[in-house]
């Protein structure tokens, strides 16, 4: 009877046909990504198809960490690698060790894919970029010490305006520790201030020697300095991340030293102009103001300063006259009306009724007697007349 086997050992058998077979263990195979998942451990699992079959695929981070471009669903591809047996799943995988966009360049994916990223955070928007200075008091370079480059911006810089103060800041421009020192040398700019513009240059070459100016890590180093940058990467058709985050892009290094700086002589012959101009405006200004200054002299205020004088008196002296007639005129109406008013008042003055013979009666309280009711023998009064005032007893009262 044939040897019974349990489902781990047919398993791993089978996986260690797969591990023999020279075409499993070095398979080229193309298809469409689906299901793509990025895990949180940095492996990514996903699956590959055509039209008839799919096939279950499992990329390690050690090996996906090399990719230049970011699978996703619906991208068609290129994967070398090998076929093994999942021994948990029973199933047969696709274990990726390269990866590369079918139809379309490896590289030039990247690009599309970070431009269409950092687009999207808006680190292209024109409102956000910054104006270079007119005349800036230092200028860093960010390039390779040692090559044609540094020494064309020097040339153009110093051509242009001589006292330029010029920091070169030296770093790799390929290569794999490029991207992180042209980021790190923008930070170090920024963060001790060492100069009042930035030129990041690079002559032309290949999109893979122009690479580090594609990294998402120049980008935002770009996009976070708070001095202006200029990029200067490649020949004019070149275009890369950095030309699209920087404030200014040049198409040449050549070109960003003419654009940072202006030139002396025409500065000077600028000032010269600028100085004939002003010459001329002051002379014309006091001509000006002379001819005014003289038609001054020649009028009458200025010739005869104290006939103004005396006529501004004279109307004063007639406006005082003026005032004081309206005043009395004003007083003899007003007495007019006082004298009215008093005549109204006498006549209904009760002291010009006791004048004419009446009297008033009042109680030692005052209050006015109108009845003999009021009053009963022996009670004291007093009697108002016009002149005077007479206190008298009731000694008997009679009744009508």
């Amino acid at each position: 009877m044939q040897d019974r086997l349990s489902v781990s050992q047919l398993t791993r058998y089978i996986k260690r046909l797969f591990s023999y077979d020279s075409v499993l263990s070095n398979v080229c195979v193309t298809g469409e990504i689906s299901n793509f998942k990025l895990h949180s451990s940095g492996h990514m699992y996903f699956t590959l198809k055509d039209e008839q079959s799919i096939i279950k695929c499992v990329m390690f981070k050690s090996q996906n960490r090399r990719l230049r471009f970011k699978p996703e669903d619906g991208l068609k591809v290129i994967i070398r690698g090998y076929v093994s047996i999942y021994e948990a799943g029973g199933s047969y995988q696709l274990y990726p060790e390269m990866m590369e966009p079918d139809g379309l360049g490896n590289l030039y994916l990247a690009f599309e894919q970070l431009k269409q990223k950092l687009d999207r955070e808006g680190l292209f928007l024109p409102e956000r970029k910054k104006k270079l200075p007119f005349l800036p008091k230092s200028i860093g370079v960010i390039t390779s010490p040692t090559g044609a480059v540094i020494q064309d911006i020097m040339n153009v810089l110093f051509r242009r305006y001589p006292n330029t103060v010029l920091k070169i800041f030296p770093v790799k421009v390929q290569g794999e520790d490029a991207a992180k020192q042209i980021a790190d040398a923008l930070d170090f700019i920024n963060r001790y201030r060492a100069a009042e513009v930035i030129i990041i240059a690079r002559g032309g070459g290949s999109l893979e020697e122009l690479w580090p100016f594609n990294e998402e890590i120049v980008a935002r180093g770009i996009y976070n300095s708070e001095i202006p940058v200029i990029s200067a990467v490649g020949h004019e058709t070149d275009y890369s991340i950095a030309d699209f985050v920087a404030d200014l892009r040049a198409p040449t290094p050549s070109a960003a030293a003419e654009l940072v700086i202006p030139e002396k002589e025409n500065l000077v012959k600028r000032l010269l102009e600028l100085k004939l101009q002003l010459k001329r405006a002051l002379v014309g200004r006091i001509q000006q103001d002379r001819q005014f200054l003289l038609q001054l002299m020649k009028s009458p205020s200025m010739r005869h300063p104290v006939d103004r004088i005396n006529e501004k008196k004279m109307d004063l002296e007639l406006l005082k006259r003026n005032l004081e007639n309206g005043i009395e005129k004003k007083l003899e109406t007003e007495k007019g009306k006082l004298s009215l008013i008093c005549g109204k008042m006498d006549a209904l003055s009760p002291l010009m009724v006791l004048s004419r013979g009446y009297s008033i009666t009042r109680d030692i309280q005052e209050n006015i007697v109108k009845s003999v009711a009021q009053l009963q023998a022996g009670d004291e009064l007093d009697i108002v007349f016009s002149d005077g005032t007479a206190r008298c007893v009731t000694k008997q009262i009679c009744s009508r």
